[in-house]
């Protein structure tokens, strides 16, 4: 075996420097184009992909297709998985990266419910079907370029990494989304200018595209390949022999989702429909907000290379379990002030809670089951924390008001903590 002296790069070399970008890259773009999606849910697709009905009932039938992706993902992880496993880490993600990239691009030209009838919900759910299947495949290959090219006591700073591309995708779909709103009246947005997002992002997938394919496979992998230590159907030996080990991951990733697709979903229906507040500066709210997650992200990843990863998780979903009470208090009150507090706390956590995950997940699995194991194990805490989370909560606002959506916050957070204080990492290695 050899050391990671003989064989990785220095931590200050142009290369790590590369994979750093490379890893990131990737996840903001998919991140972006996923967001987009989120956005448009909550704002527009209602209205033009669903029959004219109550408003409450045309949001619920948007947010339900927002969840759609979430099943997908788990597919995605097991798909491109499989090949992660198999055939190696490059040439899998820029795969995944072409998937999310079509189903997006696609979603903006595709005609509304007035056009196409029934056809429109019916290929808007496949597409955003497509956009689930991509990233699905995206998160554990982005980070596994990072952690199995990281040095050792660097993996969680080298994992943070594609951590920051949902907070820079998000940003990014956020300033879209506001500058839209601020340069066209509501009628333009509707009819046209909601799809922009869609459409440009066909770029930022070339960008990510021309990025990975620059790379090498990853030593570990390639050390696995050369040396034979390569399952031909990596999930049968991953479910045999890890399967504890994906359920407690995607328990302990089930507060994470919950927090970001609460603060930014349902909030931002619920903010500006049911409290009125313009959707311009809402977004500008949601702007300032994210910043704390972009800050949590690389403060949680810096201590979770000092004092273990678990520490930092459970220390942040026990704040996250606090901060469910206090949902229902700040949105009553109506004072913006308070609300962009709520949004800032609760992104700040979702960065505490997320970044260790992206060396965290792939230290419970060894390098032949890795891609599969950390992919599914990450998918399958999106359907339980985020995939209809938004909805849920819609629906338990309408029976049973707002503390009930904050104490489905605050569940969701004990959930997530007894997870993480039931994993054990095993130890990483060059190949295991």
């Amino acid at each position: 075996m050899h050391s990671p002296s003989t064989t990785l790069p220095s931590v200050n070399s142009p290369s790590m420097a590369r994979i750093a970008f490379a890893s990131f890259i990737g996840t903001a773009i998919e991140f972006y184009d996923f967001y987009i999606y989120a956005m448009a849910a909550a704002l527009v697709i209602g209205q033009v992909f669903f029959p004219a009905s109550a408003p409450a009932i045309q949001s619920l039938n948007a947010l339900l297709t927002f969840g759609l992706a979430f099943i997908a993902r788990p597919l995605g992880a097991l798909l491109f998985g499989h090949f992660g496993d198999r055939i190696g880490r490059k040439s899998t993600l820029a795969a995944s990266l072409l998937v999310m990239g079509a189903s997006t691009f696609l979603i903006g030209l595709l005609p509304g419910y007035d056009t196409l009838g029934l056809w429109a919900p019916v290929l808007l759910c496949l597409l955003r079907f497509g956009q689930g299947l991509g990233l699905g495949g995206e998160w554990a290959g982005a980070a596994l370029l990072a952690t199995e090219y990281a040095p050792e006591g660097k993996r969680g700073w080298y994992g943070m990494f594609p951590q920051l591309g949902p907070s820079i995708g998000f940003l990014l779909a956020t300033l879209t989304f506001l500058g839209l709103s601020l340069g066209l009246k509501e009628a333009q947005f509707v009819a046209w200018g909601w799809r922009v997002p869609f459409i440009i992002s066909a770029a930022l997938v070339m960008v990510g595209l021309y990025v990975r394919f620059k790379l090498a496979e990853t030593p570990a992998f390639a050390q696995a390949k050369s040396e034979q230590h390569i399952h031909r159907w990596p999930l049968k030996t991953l479910i045999l022999q890890h399967g504890k080990a994906i359920v407690l991951g995607a328990l302990a990733m089930g507060v994470c989702y919950h927090l970001f697709y609460t603060a930014t979903v349902f909030c931002l229906s619920y903010g500006t429909q049911a409290l009125h507040i313009a959707r311009p500066v809402f977004l500008g709210m949601l702007c300032v907000a994210v910043i704390g997650m972009a800050v949590a992200t690389p403060l949680a990843a810096w201590w979770a290379d000092r004092v273990g990863r678990r520490p930092v998780l459970i220390s942040g979903q026990f704040m996250a379990l606090g901060l469910g009470f206090t949902l229902a208090p700040t949105f009553a009150s109506g004072n913006l002030v308070l609300i962009v507090l709520f949004l800032f706390l609760a992104l700040f956590l979702m960065g505490v809670t997320f970044a260790p995950m992206g060396a965290f997940l792939p230290e419970q699995f060894p390098v032949a089951v890795r891609y599969s194991g950390a992919g599914l194990a990450y998918q399958l805490g999106g359907i339980l924390g985020a995939s209809f989370a938004p909805a849920v909560a819609q629906f338990l606002v309408q029976q049973g008001g707002l503390p009930w959506v904050g104490f489905y916050m605050s569940v969701m957070a004990a959930i997530s903590i007894l997870a993480v204080w039931q994993m054990k990492p095993i130890r990483f290695t060059r190949h295991d």
